[in-house]
């Protein structure tokens, strides 16, 4: 029998419980997952460095007892990325409508540079559906509660990052939030 592998492609600055519902959900559909994190962002808003971000999700990994998944750097095209490890499904996630066009036209565009790799969607658990890395570095850096966004030790490296790096915080907080991450 054929052994599967899928790719599970994202920039993960942070991982959210959203992403790790789908590495989970795609660990038992297939017989191997790599989860690739993308070096480069466009994302003008980042907070984290690939060594960073990498670290996380081997961590999250570690502590999911996700056996069956590796974790590697996305440093070129990703239909490249998917050649060079024998990969031919490509797993991407959908939270809500304003997903899909962008989706639609990612699969689309790397169907036509590479026609052999599929790209499948999954919807994360409706519980984490809103959740996006976005708001989560956004109600990090206004010093509120992000625990029940984010896995156990993305909270950690969250909570250690801002604290080494206060020019990120943003001042004015949320209220009764303001200093989440001074515990």
């Amino acid at each position: 029998m054929k052994e599967t592998t899928a790719v599970y492609p994202g920039t993960f600055d942070p991982m959210t419980m959203g992403h790790f519902d789908l590495i989970c959900r795609s660990a038992s559909l297939f017989d191997h997952l790599i989860v690739a994190v993308a070096g480069i962002s466009p994302k003008p808003t980042r907070l984290f460095g690939i060594e960073e971000r990498l670290a996380m999700v081997h961590e999250c990994l570690r502590e999911g007892k996700i056996t069956n998944a590796t974790v590697l750097p996305l440093d070129c095209l990703l239909v490249e990325f998917c050649r060079r490890n024998n990969v031919r499904a490509v797993v991407r996630g959908l939270r809500a409508y304003s997903d899909f066009e962008y989706e639609f036209q990612m699969a689309l565009t790397n169907r036509q540079l590479a026609p052999e790799i599929e790209t499948l969607f999954l919807m994360p658990n409706e519980e984490h559906s809103y959740i996006t890395a976005s708001t989560v570095r956004e109600v990090a850096r206004y010093g509120g509660k992000t625990e029940h966004f984010v896995p156990a030790c993305v909270e950690r490296h969250l909570r250690d990052y801002l604290a080494a790096h206060p020019e990120q915080r943003i001042q004015g907080g949320s209220g009764g939030n303001a200093g989440a991450f001074d515990r």
